[in-house]
């Protein structure tokens, strides 16, 4: 018979004996199990003392705990600097699946009540290579969507509400990704200047939806109301088969630095969840105040039965990882690709089939990680979005202001290909989650508006935010009327779009960019819970021939699996789905390495075609055009291909009275930065 697991059933778990509570603390002295009042959770009604066992871990049953219990814990221990123990404060179970604030604003835990009818509903486990993300703001999304009911806008509710759902799958998206949606609260320091930590990046704990985005139904709903209500917006999603991916922040908590608010791990064990330096100070690699300590099998623990339940008892499909370097840090806060918890959770049993996205780096000596994380993880690849700015924005500017480029085309094209300089041979294209931008940074739209961030806004006389944008305004900083400006602006949307879409690996757009959303400038509106990071569905015709634009390539990428290979090939052999590439100059022929690094000659055809495993063979051509003057390419000859029909050209918004079929051989005239898009068959 197996040993029994130490660490099991941490938190509180109901039986016909009442209710179980096991807590682990390596360094408490004594802990004690409060009971509220059922109306009054400032009212302590009961205290039962924990037992500890040989595993550290504390427990107690009472019949008290039943669904609805508000509920705390007080511990008593050392008063060295390694801990922080408070004996009269009331803390939160770290496993608590109910949340409540009280009348004092602090917070209780609650026993939830997790009983729902999923109606057989499943996952729609859609595979990686069909996987197009779209990354929101649960509240942004539908604040201002008058299609949704108004008492359900910003909420779960509203982001499960059919036109939310049916704008979603019209656009061609299988993933939402949402921001945090974990229990969060702003930093001491965002209160003190009325501002609000709008993007969650500040865990209070890791099993309770936040409160706040649910709707006011269900936030007076009683008990599991907020909870239901999320688990409702999952099930529909997935009856629409889009799957919807959390972003996680297990990195940090809310309890800050040392000056923070305790509310938890803090007063539970400092030293043991905490990392410090010799003299009790906080070591800190998330630039956030703290940083949890995963060299310890508890904090570990806590990570992997925090993503079971979110898996399987609400029926999450994957999960992004922000700052995972920090994931993998050993006891000596080096990051190594085998530490116990990186590896645990790709092979754990209760997370098959999950998708695991990595943000692959932390703000720590040796952060960034990126191309380190084992299989089957998946990572934002920061190179890609770099690089494809550099190529479309920067290298443009520079060539407005010297009369050429920075860079050639080689660059571009390794990261169209799927970045198999950054990937090993085994993971594979989708290994990288490519993207243009994110939450954090500047919109699309922003990206080719201003050269410079405009974060006044964020009370930090615009220290904040990066300075290095890779941005171009293209001749005039923020809002302009020049209809050549606009029109040029536009293009440059549509080519940062066509790249992303169209490219190997899998492609993350940020809500909004398909409609050229912007935030004034501000590249870091994490404190703006507001109209400047709410989505507006008040569109110009310009935005909905940009939502046309984005779905059309998402169908073309969906339609031609030549565009999302599943395995790097090898030379000279046939990889089942892996796409084989060749890659021909505006002259058709082999590139040089001329063509490949000069910054005169920025055009490439490439030349995709599959090799079938699941799906039918498939062959695409898509000529990358990258300076500011028109240039005549001459299609490729290839064993095999006896035409080329046009399918997407982002000089223009549609194909209306344009020339779609060529043969092999003819000469096109291909527009000053664009990109084509053509069927070879």
């Amino acid at each position: 018979m197996a040993p029994a697991d130490p660490l099991r059933n941490l938190g509180v778990h109901l039986s016909g004996r009442g209710g179980e509570i096991r807590v682990w603390s390596a360094s408490a002295a004594s802990i004690e199990l409060c009971i509220f009042d059922g109306k009054d959770p400032n009212w302590v009604t009961k205290t039962i003392p924990l037992n500890k066992d040989a595993h550290d871990v504390w427990s107690a049953t009472t019949r008290s705990l039943m669904p609805g219990t508000y509920y705390a814990l007080r511990a008593d221990g050392p008063t060295d600097p390694m801990n922080a123990f408070e004996p009269k404060r009331h803390l939160l179970d770290p496993y608590a699946r109910g949340l409540a604030r009280t009348s004092t604003g602090e917070w209780r835990g609650y026993v939830q009540d997790g009983s729902f009818d999923w109606g057989g509903v499943e996952k729609p486990r859609v595979s990686l290579d069909h996987t197009v993300i779209y990354e929101a703001h649960v509240k942004g999304l539908t604040r201002l969507n008058t299609a949704v009911p108004e008492e359900l806008r910003g909420t779960y509710a509203g982001l499960a509400h059919e036109s939310t759902i049916g704008y979603l799958k019209d656009l061609g998206i299988t993933a939402i990704e949402l921001l945090p949606v974990h229990q969060s609260v702003s930093e001491q320091r965002l209160q003190k200047m009325g501002l609000t930590n709008y993007w969650g990046y500040n865990t209070l704990n890791f099993f309770t939806p936040h409160a706040q985005y649910a709707s006011r139904a269900a936030q007076f709903g009683g008990t599991g109301a907020v909870l239901r209500e999320f688990k409702g917006m999952v099930r529909l999603l997935h009856e629409a088969g889009i799957e919807v991916i959390l972003d996680v922040v297990y990195n940090h908590t809310s309890e800050e630095g040392r000056g923070g608010p305790t509310s938890s791990f803090r007063g539970l064990d400092d030293a043991h969840y905490y990392r410090h330096m010799p003299d009790g100070a906080y070591f800190d690699t998330t630039g956030c105040g703290n940083a949890i300590d995963y060299s310890t099998p508890a904090a570990q623990r806590l990570v992997l039965d925090s993503l079971r339940y979110w898996a399987n008892e609400v029926q999450i499909d994957g999960f992004r990882f922000d700052l995972a370097a920090t994931l993998g840090r050993d006891e000596n806060a080096v990051f190594t690709p085998e530490h116990p918890l990186i590896s645990a959770i790709a092979a754990d049993p209760h997370l098959e089939g999950v998708k695991l996205i990595a943000e692959p780096w932390d703000v720590g000596m040796g952060g960034w990680q990126v191309g380190n994380f084992p299989a089957p993880w998946s990572e934002w690849n920061d190179g890609y979005r770099d690089r494809m700015r550099n190529f479309w924005l920067r290298d443009i500017a520079a060539a407005r202001e010297t009369g050429l480029p920075s860079e050639g085309i080689g660059s571009l094209a390794r990261r169209l290909a799927g970045s198999n300089h950054v990937f090993s041979l085994e993971r594979g294209p989708l290994a990288s989650v490519n993207f243009i931008t994110a939450h954090d940074g500047f919109t699309a739209w922003d990206l080719v508006a201003y050269d410079d961030k405009h974060n006044a806004g964020n009370g930090e006389n615009n220290r904040d935010g990066s300075n290095d944008n890779k941005s171009f305004n293209h001749g005039h900083e923020g809002h302009s009327e020049d209809p050549v400006i606009l029109a040029t602006r536009r293009k440059a949307v549509r080519n940062l779009l066509g790249t992303l879409l169209l490219s190997a690996g899998i492609p993350m757009l940020t809500s909004g960019d398909e409609f050229g959303r912007s935030q004034r400038g501000n590249n870091n509106a994490y404190c703006h819970d507001d109209a400047l990071t709410w989505l507006s569905w008040d569109h110009d015709p310009w935005q909905d021939e940009l939502v046309a634009v984005t779905r059309t390539l998402t169908r073309l990428r969906r339609e031609n699996p030549a565009l999302r290979p599943v395995r790097y090939g090898r030379f000279g052999e046939t990889t089942p789905s892996a796409s084989q590439m060749d890659w021909y100059n505006k002259q058709g022929l082999s590139m040089s390495p001329e063509d490949w690094d000069s910054p005169a000659e920025r055009t490439l055809q490439f030349l995709a075609a599959s090799t079938p495993e699941f799906e039918e063979f498939n062959r695409i051509l898509l000529v990358v055009h990258g300076l500011e003057t028109s240039v005549t390419v001459t299609l490729p000859e290839h064993a095999g291909v006896v035409g080329y029909t046009l399918l997407w050209d982002s000089s223009v918004d549609d194909l209306d009275g344009v020339d779609t079929v060529h043969a092999p051989g003819s000469e096109l005239e291909v527009g000053p930065t664009s990109m084509r898009l053509f069927l070879a068959h």
